[in-house]
């Protein structure tokens, strides 16, 4: 790296492939046969092969698993074997960034298992990163600090979001202050600007959740305007913490001292999942790749609302709605299951925003 230190491109930026996992059996999806895990593997095929009709998609495999995944996932997308505990690749694998002279680097935080919750498992996820750099052709950059790639959001100009209770989780990093986890993040991703927001939604502090990560209730977007998770049923638990999250970036500054153009984007009509617990459906766990947004969809009266919003948030994109209910069952959503590589700078690729990949 140069002195000047690497720059993390916003998501919208040129995208070199997208890179994802193969849900393995587990805890979480269920063991081989199951129903569960079933319906895990075909969200997940159905995420990649919409994503891979706009650009490249690399899809990691546990080597038990690799056969299934490529007959799952068909011959336009690469499979390659890697030992997995789960498959939420924003969160295993490498955050990539540019150093000063365009060139494409990974940062590799440290992962383990979301505040090392009893029951996740991360030996093998945590070795992901470094597995990861010579498959995507790019040096690898080891980070000290405990993170994953959804616990933040970055705009490209400057500032990036952040949550109390992920980056300053006592499971995380218990002796890190606010100052020094900002120094890393800003050393790490070239940020120079750090929003910190309380707190997250409210399922995610139940037994299998992650804590509060920032990219299920804010993001950034391409039209610069800050996109805000709202839950307008007072009902629903998230109503007051949509109201409390809303006075924090009410009161934020962008880098160059800007206050935060805000839109909120409701959240489904539906409360409550199959089990009966309260959703965390959310149309900001969106992935935005070459000349697209895939967004989650819910069977819902809001996802055509939400596509009209994201379609302004993103202008020449085409919006591409892929139902995500069955992501959310098992923890996340669509951003969660992917990450970006970026094209180096100065490296023209071969299609027009819009257009797609084959």
């Amino acid at each position: 790296m140069t002195a000047f230190g690497p720059v993390m491109p916003p998501e919208w930026a040129p995208h070199e492939r997208t890179w994802m996992a193969f849900p393995p059996a587990n805890e979480t999806f269920g063991a081989l046969g199951d129903e569960s895990l079933d319906r895990a593997r075909a969200a997940w095929v159905r995420v990649a092969q919409t994503i891979a009709a706009y650009e490249p998609v690399t899809v990691v495999a546990d080597p038990e698993d690799l056969e299934t995944a490529q007959q799952m996932l068909g011959a336009d997308i690469t499979v390659v074997p890697v030992a997995l505990d789960d498959a939420w690749m924003r969160d295993l694998g490498l955050t990539f960034v540019h150093d000063a002279a365009g060139a494409v680097h990974g940062v590799d935080w440290i992962f383990n298992g979301w505040g090392a919750q009893g029951w996740a498992r991360w030996e093998a996820d945590a070795a992901v990163g470094g597995k990861m750099a010579p498959l995507a052709g790019v040096p690898r950059i080891p980070s000290t600090l405990v993170n994953e790639g959804g616990g933040f959001h970055v705009d490209g100009r400057g500032t990036v979001l952040l949550t109390d209770t992920v980056q300053l989780d006592p499971g995380r990093n218990p002796q890190w202050s606010r100052q020094e986890v900002e120094a890393e993040i800003h050393t790490r991703l070239g940020t120079r600007q750090a929003v910190w927001l309380p707190r997250g939604l409210t399922r995610d502090y139940g037994e299998f959740g992650t804590r509060g990560r920032v990219d299920i209730v804010a993001s950034f977007t391409e039209s610069g305007a800050l996109l805000l998770h709202r839950q307008q049923d007072p009902a629903h638990p998230d109503f007051e913490v949509g109201e409390q999250l809303r006075e924090v970036l009410d009161r934020a500054r962008e880098t160059e001292g800007q206050p935060l153009r805000i839109i909120e984007v409701p959240a489904p009509q539906a409360l409550r999942d199959e089990d009966g617990e309260f959703v965390d459906w959310s149309y900001i766990n969106h992935y935005v790749a070459n000349g697209v947004v895939v967004l989650c969809a819910f069977d819902d009266p809001q996802d055509a609302v939400a596509a009209e919003i994201l379609a302004e948030a993103y202008p020449g994109r085409a919006v591409e709605l892929v139902d995500a209910r069955d992501i959310f069952r098992f923890g996340g959503g669509i951003h969660c299951i992917t990450q970006q590589q970026p094209r180096p700078l100065g490296v023209q690729g071969q299609k027009h925003r819009g257009q797609k990949h084959r």
